[in-house]
């Protein structure tokens, strides 16, 4: 059984900082690039980082370009989203998730969301 479980969100004033962890099973997590998308109220979801299967390449939404990093153990099947300088821009719902392309088939997997708020 596929799961993808986050931890790591809660309540943070500005300019604080959490790491998110999302821990893998039921997969061949090395085979697998590994994102972090966030949806905030009322809006729609969004890719915030994204890292290779090996974690050689990393890309960021401009937004948290320069104050989050993406990062993974594939000895211990988790991804983590380090948060640093947070704003209250970055109050919303993350969501770990899975991806790959495996013989032409397109697999997708998604956690359940850890709620990350920012607020004085």
């Amino acid at each position: 059984q596929v799961q993808l479980v986050e931890s790591g969100g809660g309540l943070v004033q500005p300019g604080g900082s959490l790491r998110l962890s999302c821990a893998a099973s039921g997969f061949t997590f090395s085979s697998y690039a590994m994102s972090w998308y966030r949806q905030a109220p009322g809006k729609e979801r969004e890719l915030v980082a994204v890292i290779s299967k090996t974690g050689g390449s990393t890309n960021y939404a401009d937004s948290v370009k320069g104050r989050f990093t993406i990062s993974r153990d594939n000895a211990k099947n988790t991804v983590y989203l380090q948060m640093n300088s947070l704003k209250p821009e970055d109050t919303a719902v993350y969501y770990c998730n899975g991806h790959a392309r495996i013989l032409l088939r397109e697999y997708d997997y998604w956690g359940q969301g850890t709620q990350v708020t920012v607020s004085s």
